[in-house]
Parts: C-alpha cells; sequence; structure tokens
C-alpha cells in the first residue's frame, strides 16, 4: 500500500523555495484584517520535490484509467483520446482567453465555437446547436426546456414525454425535472421499441418520445421511420438521446430521419477525457422549429465578424454560465478537423465492427438475450452463471485481476445480471481478443472453482469493499491523534 503524505512527512522538509517576504511582518495586520490571517500554521505535509512526485506517481499506478488499459463501459465510450487534442486546449491562446473579454478580442474563440456548431450540424443533419449545456444531462434538460417551449408557444404546454423501457437512466430523472410526467414504453421481444404499445400512450398529451438510438442494447431502432411517423400525427416532437452517437457518425444524420432534438456528448463522441467528474459538454442540435428557443447568447457571423446574439425574444435563456465548457470544444474542434467527415464515418465503422466481433467471441458462454446485429456495444446476461451461484458482479470484480476494467453491469434493467460491453474503435484486435479469453477463463473457473471468482479480486491494491457500509459510513478525513 502507498502511505499517505501526511505519514511520510516529516518537520523541515520541502519541495519549495520562495522568494523573501516584501512586506514587513508587522505590516501584515495593516494590509490583511486579523479576521483572514491563520492562529495556527496550516496542518500540511512537508516532503521533497521527488517524494512529492512519487507518491502521485504510485497513486497513478493503482487507478484504471484509458491510457493505461482496455476500460470498456458500456454507453459511457470510454475511447482513448488523441493528445493532440489536449496539446492544443492547452494553448495559451485559448487557456489564457477570459470569458468577460469583448468579442473584439476573442474573435478566434468565437469562431471556433461557430465552426463546432457547423460541424456537429453537418454530421447530424440538425439545423443549429447550442454549445452551452455542460454534460448530457444537462443537454437533456435543456432539450426537454425546448421542447416544453415550443408547445407553450403553440398553446398547449402538454404533460408527457414517453420513454423506452432501455432509455438511459437519466432521461426519466430529466423528464421529472423538467415538470413533466415520464411514460414507460415497453420493448419488444427483439429489444428494439414496441410499436404498438407506443400507440397506445401517444395522445394530445404527448410532448416528445425521448428515444435512445442506438439503444442501451446496442440495436439500431430500424422502425425510426414509422416511429417518426406517429409521433408527429400525434403532435409531439421526437427526441433523440446521442449518448450513442459513436455508431452513427458519417452512416446516419438524425435530423434527416425526422429527429427534432437532440443531445451530443462531446465528452463521449468526440474524444474529450471522460471521468472523475467532469468537465463534460453536453451540445443540443434541434430541427428548424426549435431554433428560436435556442439559449442566448448564439454565436452568430456577419460580414467576418463573429457576435454575440441577446436578441432571441423566445429563447429559454441562459443554461449556463458564459458560453460552456470551452476546453472540452476545443479538443471536440481538433478532433473534427484531425478526421474530417472520411475519419468520422471510419470511427463509427470499427466500433461496430469491433462490438460485433467481441459479441461473437462471447456469446456460446454467456446468454444473448438480443442477438443482435450490434452496433457499437453489446449486452450478454451472466444468468447461466448465476446459476452456478456466481454473479455478474463477482466476474466483474475478477475481471480486475488481469488489468480489465469491468464493463458496465445490471444495465439495462431489462436484463438480468446484464453486462453491457462497448470497445470502442481504439481497441485493436489483440486487445479484444485478450479480453475474450479473460471472461472465457472467469467462465472455465466458475465450472471448477466458483470461490475464486466469488472472492475477486486477488491483485488489487484494495480487495473487495463493503459497498453498503462504504456507502453509510464513508471515512475520508484523516485523523491527525490517531
Amino acid at each position: 500500500m502507498v502511505s499517505l503524505l501526511f505519514e511520510l512527512s516529516e518537520e523541515e522538509k520541502k519541495g519549495y523555495t520562495l522568494p523573501k517576504l516584501q512586506v514587513p511582518k508587522r505590516e501584515i495586520h495593516n494590509i490583511i484584517p486579523d479576521k483572514y490571517l491563520r492562529k495556527q500554521p496550516a496542518r500540511l505535509p512537508q516532503l521533497s520535490e521527488n517524494e512529492i512526485i512519487r507518491h502521485f506517481i504510485a497513486l497513478s499506478t493503482m487507478n484504471h484509467h484509458v491510457d493505461k488499459g482496455f476500460y470498456p463501459l458500456g454507453s459511457c465510450t470510454m475511447k482513448y483520446n488523441p493528445k493532440i487534442n489536449e496539446d492544443i486546449a492547452n494553448n495559451s491562446c485559448f487557456k489564457d482567453l477570459h470569458p468577460m473579454q469583448s468579442a473584439r478580442l476573442t474573435q478566434g474563440a468565437l469562431a471556433l465555437m461557430h465552426e463546432l456548431s457547423e460541424c456537429l450540424c453537418e454530421i447530424s443533419g440538425m439545423k443549429a446547436v447550442t454549445l452551452q449545456p455542460a454534460a448530457g444531462a444537462h443537454g437533456e434538460l435543456v432539450g426537454l426546456m425546448l421542447i416544453r417551449a415550443y408547445h407553450e408557444n403553440s398553446g398547449n404546454p402538454r404533460r408527457n414525454i414517453l420513454i423506452p423501457d432501455s432509455a438511459h437512466g437519466t432521461n426519466p430523472a430529466s423528464v421529472t425535472i423538467s415538470g413533466y410526467q415520464a411514460i414507460k414504453i415497453k420493448s419488444n421481444d427483439k429489444g428494439l421499441v414496441d410499436v404498438d404499445d407506443l400507440k397506445k400512450y401517444l395522445d394530445e398529451n404527448t410532448a416528445a418520445l425521448m428515444l435512445t438510438n442506438p439503444n442501451t442494447l446496442g440495436l439500431f431502432e430500424t422502425q425510426l421511420k414509422q416511429i417518426n411517423k406517429l409521433v408527429n400525427e400525434a403532435g409531439a416532437l421526437l427526441y433523440m438521446d446521442g449518448a450513442n452517437l459513436n455508431a452513427l457518425l458519417g452512416i446516419v444524420r438524425p435530423g434527416e430521419v425526422g429527429v427534432d432534438v437532440l443531445h451530443f456528448n462531446l465528452h463521449k463522441t468526440f474524444a474529450s477525457p471522460h471521468g472523475g467528474g467532469g468537465p463534460g459538454a453536453g451540445p443540443v442540435g434541434v430541427s428548424e422549429k426549435l431554433i428560436d428557443f435556442l439559449p442566448i447568447p448564439r454565436v452568430t457571423k456577419k460580414e467576418k465578424q463573429y457576435l454575440l446574439d441577446y436578441n432571441c425574444p423566445k429563447s429559454i435563456g441562459r443554461v449556463h454560465s458564459f458560453y460552456g465548457n470551452f476546453g472540452v470544444m476545443v479538443r471536440a474542434y481538433v478532433y473534427f478537423r484531425m478526421l474530417g467527415r472520411k475519419g468520422l464515418k471510419r470511427v463509427s465503422e470499427n466500433a461496430i465492427i469491433n462490438a460485433n466481433y467481441l459479441m461473437k467471441l462471447l456469446e456460446n458462454l454467456f446468454h444473448l438475450p438480443y442477438p443482435g446485429p450490434a452496433m457499437h456495444e453489446f449486452v450478454l446476461s451472466g444468468s447461466r452463471q448465476k446459476e452456478q451461484g456466481v454473479t455478474t458482479a463477482d466476474m466483474a470484480k475478477r475481471l480486475l485481476d488481469f488489468g480489465f476494467h469491468a464493463p458496465t453491469i445490471y444495465f439495462p434493467l431489462i436484463v438480468r445480471e446484464a453486462m453491457m460491453i462497448e470497445p470502442t474503435e481504439t481497441e485493436s484486435k489483440r486487445t479484444l481478443d485478450q479480453f475474450a479469453e479473460c471472461l472465457i477463463q472467469i467462465a472455465n473457473e466458475i465450472d471448477n472453482n466458483p470461490d475464486l471468482v466469488k472472492n475477486a479480486p486477488h491483485t488489487t491494491p484494495v480487495s473487495r469493499l463493503d459497498e453498503a457500509r462504504a456507502v453509510k459510513q464513508p471515512d475520508i478525513r484523516f485523523d491527525f491523534d490517531r
């Protein structure tokens, strides 16, 4: 185990050298009020520079991350992020900008935002985009606010949002926060929207259908045109959750098949670092009928000048301080410009090939409730292994012993003992083969020595935790006196 910095600390050690204080100590009280001055020195660890560096390097090797190994987290698109994105985003011309600077002094940043919006419209077929939302769930909320504004402008805000049972978990939460009522639509035996069930709930109170496509089973909604026709006939709008857009780039443009609202996850599909709490970006694209309601300010171009337009009387207003998470926009913009339309299409083609290849390697050992063909991800069930007393959670823990992060487990909820696996386009055939071999070995261990799996992990810095106790009794503060 790696010791804590406080345990390594020794008096009088320093990893820094500060210049001499220019202000006489006796004058400090005249400059800084007493209430802001410490009565006792801060209890900070004291170490040399190389000890600090080695400590954090050691911690980093204990973590799992995309740069270290395969991260097949279904629905989260944990792809490898090209480092050129980071280099450009860290350029002082972007990094040192302040959002309070005038449009005259930030033409480059506004140009980037304007061009990124155009790129997102081009790849999706949507007519306009707002870059303000800070993440996917925030994008969902903004999309629903736009839907409400549209219906209110038409004289009837309506009450209900229809959501398939294979939807992302954030969808019903966003619906509730936005003031609508979520109504669940069943999936059919193929894992797609049950159109007959959809027809039961489509009426004059339906504001929108909130559709994830490809859905969380990794399946493309092949009935999309029929679904869109039914939604339109009811006077409702079609919302598409774009969390799985990594499967559609250059292949399907949602705006061309009737989607009215689409949120993007720049931190998933367009290669920004994903995880650790952020930052993210969840731009929202809209069809022609919703443009007037987009958040302000909007970045516009007039006579070769980029402007911030606040003159939008039907706008839902601001949804983020300033203009959104600009650093994530820079990374996404670089990704677009490096790959272009053909490169983005290859991204999706390779993601689809990887998912189907891996699915075929594993389908005989694990139950495959919806055979596909898959798009960018697929869902296995550990129900066979559960009958032998080993859960999907046990297998996920055992995978850690092989240096792989576990896939998403127990989601979607409509699959028992679910394992949701998304290999992404950035993984090689060798990595996929190794991952499959590990799962095959785990399946064999369950047949011959199930306790080995049930007590995993065995090689990680921390063994299996009491997760219920960790939630109820977290111990995250260092006690100086113990």
